[in-house]
């Protein structure tokens, strides 16, 4: 029932996209000649003429057309019919062509609004995080570093937590040996080194047998994230270079000791690179009892693990008067969109990968999902986002989408002549 539900949520998004370019027409005195809901692929369920217009629905519900007599190659329209779509004004048609998106930004604005109507309250994004049970081994440092059950997680390593995404980015990046390695900690080490081995030049390889001391105190990377990578709006890319496999065995080597014996095929900087992929700590601040306590570090396993269980709760915004409303259902479509138009520039420029682009079948069953789990006002909150994300890719300038239509309009307002 939910994943229904949100099939026809988004059928409702594309039927308002149709409408307004239907109604726009109409409106200019243009004859629309077929509005289909759905595409034409497979059989056609339904089909009635109301009119001068014939309605059609289409077995493949998710899409849909309005089709003008210019579409059709047997219409009986004169040429220099003013009914034709291509008889009419550039800034007509541009209306026209743009009613759509239009009609979806309405749409979005409009479902919003129910929601903060009906509920008196939206959601603001952002979300409470507990620290549950510690299941850690004995030995790990999550014991000594003050953490409590019921501690609510503020920030890690200087960063705002307030999903749990940029937390488990956070920690699942600072592994222990997680083989990236920066210029500021290789650096920071070597001089450690430098100081406990006069002796020793920066690139000669170490003779073999000799002892090196190692430095108990090392300079470590401490993973932190941008607002955007922090909202899951982009992939995370931690600083620094990967640290090369002929290395892997020195990193085995010197784990967890204070004198490395040399075999002869390393340099002190290579010693130096190795002592930099080693632990990460995790410096959380918490609010326990109405105050910040800032904890002693964590450092995650080998795995990205810490060994704590989490608790959430979305923060919810009240929206009990009209102001509330008006002004809350704002900031929560601009905010949502923002981020949405800064996700779609990281897919275009490649920091997203095409593969993790969403299509329809996927959006169908997150929206099903998130009706079951959080109820109808989630879904309809989604589609709310779904219709911006419709209107924002609509209006972009590509050939057969609304906004290559209103490009090449632009050409032929600039030429002073129609294009073939």
């Amino acid at each position: 029932m939910s994943i229904l539900i949100m099939i026809l949520l988004l059928s409702l998004l594309i039927l308002v996209h149709e409408a307004g370019h239907f109604f726009a027409a109409r409106a200019f005195g243009i004859r629309v000649d077929k509005f289909g809901f759905g595409l034409p692929i497979g059989p056609t369920l339904f089909s009635k003429k109301v009119g001068d217009v014939e309605i059609l629905v289409h077995a493949f519900l998710l899409g849909g057309y309005v089709s003008f007599p210019d579409d059709e190659k047997d219409c009986d329209l004169p040429k220099d019919s003013p009914e034709r779509f291509i008889n009419k004004p550039a800034w007509q048609k541009a209306i026209v062509v743009s009613a759509g998106v239009i009609s979806n930004v309405v749409c979005a604005i409009a479902l919003v609004i129910l929601v903060a109507v009906v509920s008196g309250k939206l959601p603001s994004g952002n979300y409470e995080i507990y620290a549950g049970e510690i299941s850690a081994p004995k030995e790990a440092s999550i014991w000594d570093s003050g953490l409590q059950k019921g501690d609510r997680i503020l920030k890690a390593n200087g960063c705002d937590i307030n999903n749990v995404y940029s937390l488990v980015t956070i920690v699942k990046n600072s592994a222990k040996n997680n083989g990236r390695i920066t210029e500021e900690a290789i650096e920071a080490n070597y001089a450690k080194l430098k100081e406990l081995n006069p002796a020793l030049s920066r690139d000669e390889e170490i003779p073999s047998g000799l002892a090196i001391r190692l430095p108990e105190e090392l300079s470590q990377e401490v993973i932190t994230m941008d607002k955007y990578a922090l909202k899951g709006a982009k992939y995370f890319k931690p600083d620094g270079e990967k640290i090369s496999p002929d290395l892997a065995d020195l990193v085995k080597n010197i784990d967890g000791k204070s004198v490395y014996i040399s075999d002869g095929k390393y340099t002190l900087l290579d010693v130096a690179k190795a002592l930099s992929n080693g632990k990460h700590p995790i410096n959380l601040t918490v609010l326990r009892e109405g105050r910040e306590i800032a904890l002693n570090p964590i450092y995650p396993d080998e795995k990205g693990i810490i060994g704590i269980g989490l608790a959430t709760k979305q923060t919810m915004i009240e929206t009990k008067t009209p102001v509330a409303v008006v002004k809350e259902s704002w900031v929560y479509l601009w905010d949502n969109t923002y981020t949405m138009m800064y996700s779609l520039g990281q897919l275009f420029t490649g920091n997203i990968p095409l593969k993790d682009m969403h299509g329809v079948v996927a959006i169908t069953k997150i929206g099903g999902d998130m009706i079951e789990k959080s109820g109808k006002a989630s879904g309809i909150l989604l589609a709310a986002l779904i219709s911006m994300n419709l209107a924002i890719l609509n209006i972009l300038p590509i050939p057969a989408l609304d906004g290559g239509h209103l490009m090449f309009l632009l050409i032929e307002k600039i030429m002073g002549r129609p294009l073939n």
